[in-house]
């Protein structure tokens, strides 16, 4: 289903049926107490249909679960398409995790009643909601069947309404990271009086780390290194620095592919090897980048990975990833790879990947961001995202060899 039906569908279908549920929960309720925390809770879901990047940025959240209810079962609703990461990173058992298949209206539909079923059976003591504000993931939470429903709040912000069935809500904070923000809501858990009354929480800094991992032996990465090499021969003996060049779902949070070809063309100079990475999508443009450039040490590695273990065995052999904002930025977080990430129609304030070894790179431009949780990611500059492009391309390389001369990189063996 393309996403602008999702979102039409959401807003106008999924306001109607929040005000519904919200009114028989207020009818039936009236003057029944929020309902609290189980001491001993035995299932708690967590709601996270957005992209894949956003698992990494809940690692704290998925840690502080395990921590402060070490005897539950975290079952995981998420997108199908989504699912890969939650089971290399092991955040739940596979039996635990529950699949919506958005690539059309009716598969979608036949999830949400099978998956709502099979949760209320469970007997769930909560649910997480970590969407903002969509109503899907709302009626969801309330369709399981868990007393005890935790998620952001517009509070009396207008034009975000999706009913008033979540029983331990908390405002959303625009200002603070989305990782500190999925911490509030583990909090919230344990105050059942809603927001804004969860004043009482620990006050948290940014998490410095994902609290993730993914274990690979050495012998497996020695073969994948010497793999690449056998079917790259053109990066033997040079440091290896990874582009990625593509914008996903949402384009025009591409830097110029101008820009990049002026940075892989530098690098190649400089001797060292650029690999353009992607999806099989993003081929086209990698060939229209290998053209600029004009130099052997210039590779199309798009299609190249199988998996998403794969990249991150192409990640722990190169030595620098520059990057749109997306999930490679955040799965880099996972390897020792340094990392350099393009922000502009959304912040690094609040979306920058977690960790000690990546750089956020914005332009600071007035209207930037533009995408956010109240306009539902959709922006207003009609492609031209003046936010990227004026983040000129030589600092950037100058930034990137400057990190390649230090020690601490090592050519592809």
């Amino acid at each position: 289903m393309k996403l602008q039906t999702q979102r039409f569908i959401d807003r106008w279908v999924g306001q109607l049926l929040c005000a519904g549920v919200s009114a028989w929960v207020r009818a039936t309720r009236w003057w029944a107490k929020p309902r609290g925390m189980a001491p001993a809770p035995r299932h708690i879901l967590v709601i996270l249909l957005s992209e894949m990047g956003s698992i990494v940025l809940a690692g704290p959240m998925f840690a502080a679960l395990r921590r402060n209810y070490p005897g539950a079962t975290i079952h995981i609703l998420q997108l199908k398409k989504n699912q890969e990461v939650s089971r290399l990173l092991g955040l739940t058992q596979a039996e635990h995790l529950h699949a919506l298949d958005d690539s059309s209206g009716a598969s979608l539909v036949r999830d949400i009643l099978r998956v709502s079923l099979t949760l209320r059976r469970l007997g769930l003591d909560a649910v997480i909601d970590c969407e903002l504000f969509s109503r899907v993931s709302a009626l969801l939470s309330f369709a399981c069947g868990a007393p005890v429903r935790v998620g952001f709040t517009a509070h009396t912000q207008e034009g975000l309404y999706r009913g008033s069935f979540i029983n331990h809500a908390i405002p959303y904070n625009p200002y603070q990271h989305i990782s500190k923000q999925f911490l509030s809501l583990v909090d919230a858990l344990q105050d059942a009086g809603g927001a804004p009354r969860n004043k009482a929480a620990p006050i948290r800094s940014l998490p410095t780390e994902t609290e993730l991992s993914v274990v690979f032996e050495d012998a497996e990465l020695q073969s994948y290194r010497t793999q690449v090499l056998r079917d790259h021969s053109a990066m033997a003996g040079r440091k290896v620095v990874l582009l990625y060049a593509g914008g996903g779902i949402l384009p025009e949070r591409a830097w110029p592919a101008a820009h990049y070809a002026r940075v892989a063309q530098g690098l190649c100079q400089q001797g060292y090897a650029v690999g353009l990475i992607g999806l099989k999508d993003d081929a086209a443009l990698a060939r229209s980048l290998i053209a600029q450039v004009g130099h052997p040490a210039c590779i199309d590695l798009t299609g190249y990975t199988r998996s998403i273990r794969e990249l991150l065995m192409l990640f722990h052999a190169c030595d620098l990833l520059i990057t749109n904002d997306g999930g490679p930025g955040h799965f880099a977080t996972l390897t020792p790879i340094q990392t350099m990430v393009f922000f502009g129609p959304e912040t690094g304030k609040l979306y920058g990947p977690l960790g000690v070894r990546n750089q956020v790179l914005e332009s600071g431009i007035a209207c930037s961001p533009c995408l956010s949780a109240y306009n539902h990611r959709l922006t207003f500059c009609d492609g031209d995202n003046q936010c990227l492009k004026r983040i000129a391309p030589d600092p950037v390389l100058a930034d990137a060899l400057a990190y390649l001369r230090r020690d601490s990189a090592t050519t592809l063996t």
